[in-house]
């Protein structure tokens, strides 16, 4: 039997990951200058890859007996495409220290199946940290 605990730890994902897709989404859109149509492509592609995160989330939830969250964290925008690509980098680590706890709560519960879907999700973000991090370095 899953707890209350480990449902309303993937509730917090799910929250997360619908932020994230209306952040990236939103960052792709305003996104200018001398690099943004590059830029803008990464920030579209996390987007869309954060949507089917909370997708997979959601129905593990439902699985589960649970009721998916539609309520997102704070969306945080920025204003330059340096500040967006900070705030999204936070996000991504804030991701990674979250997903990390649900994989030991979801291990100590015996529940293989969330298990194995954070570990995936979590390769996933780890990759979107990378690529926010490596787009702030400086030449």
């Amino acid at each position: 039997m899953t707890s209350q605990k480990l449902l309303d730890l993937l509730n917090a994902g799910a929250s997360r990951e619908i932020q994230v897709s209306i952040q990236y989404i939103w960052q792709h859109i305003m996104c200018r200058g001398l690099f943004s149509e590059s830029i803008s492509k990464v920030l579209e592609d996390t987007a869309m890859a954060e949507m089917k995160h909370y997708e997979k989330i959601a129905e593990r939830i439902d699985y589960l007996g649970g009721n998916p969250t539609v309520k997102p964290t704070e969306i945080k925008f920025g204003k330059t495409i340096k500040e967006m690509l900070e705030l999204d980098k936070a996000a991504e680590e804030e991701a990674i220290t979250m997903y990390k706890q649900i994989i030991e709560v979801a291990a100590a519960e015996k529940d293989n199946t969330t298990k194995f879907l954070f570990e995936e999700i979590l390769k996933d973000e780890e990759d979107h940290h990378y690529k926010f991090t490596t787009l702030l370095e400086k030449d």
